[in-house]
């Protein structure tokens, strides 16, 4: 049986902030106090570390780039799929869970 997720859930949870969603999905997020942004000066350094291991992820707002990996995207469930390994279905789950949302049927 396919199952398929609400717009409405979808669109509020590629809305979260990268370092947000770092910060709620990763087992420790620590912006690095060193970084100095060479473009935007809302880029962020965060030294991130999960289950699958460590990463080194640049975030402004909810655009993301894995310096390790040479890998981006945008948006939180992208990112769950990078650091956890999660499929789409999975990383929208966990965040689901893990992020109060309204407004959203949670099929």
């Amino acid at each position: 049986m396919l199952r398929s997720f609400d717009a409405t859930l979808l669109a509020q949870l590629r809305q979260i902030r990268a370092s947000t969603a770092l910060e709620i999905l990763a087992m420790a997020a620590k912006p690095d106090p060193s970084y100095t942004p060479l473009k935007n000066p809302q880029s962020r350094r965060w030294q991130v570390l999960t289950s699958r291991g460590e990463f080194e992820i640049l975030t402004t707002g909810v655009r993301w780039y894995d310096t390790r990996a040479g890998l981006g995207g945008g948006g939180a469930i992208d990112l769950a799929m990078h650091i956890l390994g999660l499929s789409f279905v999975d990383a929208v789950r966990q965040l689901r869970r893990e992020v109060p949302l309204h407004g959203a049927d949670h099929s």
